[in-house]
């Protein structure tokens, strides 16, 4: 054989190989963990591809202006095009909770998420028939493991439409459309009837809202007197210093990457808690020892971070993707590193739980 030959067979090899791998990045690897998406099918939730861009600047023109932030009026529309940039990333390569789970030994994420949920409907003593709301639900990761754990009836809401067409979707596929509905609305103001639920919880959702003790008094608001809220918070710990110029710069690279008004300490939250007029009954960090490490999964996942960044720019590229969903990628990934700074250091928890009453 020709040598010639050798090495036109080994070029149509080589370029076999490269084609599976892609095939295998687009189509198989990265996807999220129930395959709710795929590489190919990343976009701006309810944006148009040609709006993606311009709203990747908008939102972070907030940033660079403090005084747009400050503004509660300027925060749910922040939230609501926050999650129009970052909904399909966040199912691609995270999956449909979007929140974090304290390290498990021996378990993979997917139960450790399934069992940090679950710990919300045992907390709330939930029982098959009862009516509970999800307050930021995303695309309703928590509330079908919830659902399917205590089957009750759980309503969500979130203030992004494209959303609640995810959850719609998943909720079916997933045969729990029976037990689980969602609604678009604001949690600062829910379309929803005085004392009309059995419980209520809200998992790493609340911390986008402007002002806290406003969620918290439509939750009183919405529950049956005698049941219970509960709620895991994002907060800076004992251990933030406000002098410390590192500890600023990890708070701020939160906040920025992740829509955030502003974070509360951990002190504050218990006592707007009781400002609203429930009694607290739990008040502690769910990240402390012997809890294991919470921000593990993002430290693993940076290897998955670059693969998945040649992936969205040739796609990019190639015109499959909008342009601008690297930019969000790329944001994405420098908040990463802010949250794992945010978790080593000890300075902020994104699991702070309250176990509230309505008197």
């Amino acid at each position: 054989m020709e040598v010639g030959s050798v090495t036109g067979w080994g070029m149509v090899g080589l370029a076999g190989v490269i084609a599976a791998g892609f095939y295998y990045a687009l189509c198989i690897a990265g996807a999220a963990e129930q395959k709710g998406k795929r590489a190919v099918e990343l976009g701006g939730g309810s944006l148009t591809r040609e709006q993606v861009k311009s709203h990747y600047h908008q939102y972070a023109a907030f940033f660079e202006k403090p005084k747009q932030i400050e503004t509660p009026g300027n925060v749910p529309n922040l939230v609501d095009t926050f999650y129009n940039l970052v909904t399909d990333i966040y199912e691609w390569g995270w999956g449909q909770s979007f929140h974090f789970s304290p390290a498990v030994p021996g378990k993979s994420h997917r139960d450790e998420t399934r069992l940090h949920e679950e710990k919300v409907a045992d907390l709330l003593q939930l029982k098959p028939g009862q009516r509970v709301v999800d307050v930021g639900c995303g695309v309703g990761g928590p509330m079908r493991a919830i659902a399917a754990h205590s089957q009750s009836h759980v309503t969500g809401i979130t203030i992004n439409d494209y959303q609640v067409a995810r959850a719609r979707s998943h909720n079916k596929k997933a045969g729990l459309d029976h037990l689980c509905e969602v609604v678009c609305g604001d949690f600062m103001n829910m379309p929803f009837e005085d004392n009309c639920f059995d419980g209520a919880y809200s998992i790493e959702a609340t911390c986008h809202a402007p002002v806290l003790q406003d969620v918290y008094a439509e939750v009183f608001r919405v529950l049956k007197p005698g049941h219970l809220y509960v709620t895991y918070e994002w907060v800076t710990t004992p251990q933030f210093r406000a002098d410390n110029a590192e500890h600023v710069e990890i708070i701020h690279g939160i906040e920025h990457g992740d829509a955030l008004p502003g974070l509360r300490s951990y002190k504050e939250v218990g006592e707007i808690a009781k400002a609203a007029g429930f009694e607290v009954l739990q008040d502690r960090d769910l990240a402390l020892p012997p809890a294991h490490p919470w921000w593990k999964r993002l430290k693993m996942g940076r290897l998955s971070y670059y693969r998945n960044h040649v992936v969205i720019a040739l796609l990019s590229f190639l015109g499959i993707a909008p342009q601008g969903v690297v930019d969000v990628h790329e944001m994405l990934f420098k908040t990463a590193l802010h949250l794992t700074r945010g978790g080593e250091t000890g300075i902020f928890s994104p699991m702070h739980l309250l176990v509230c009453r309505k008197p």
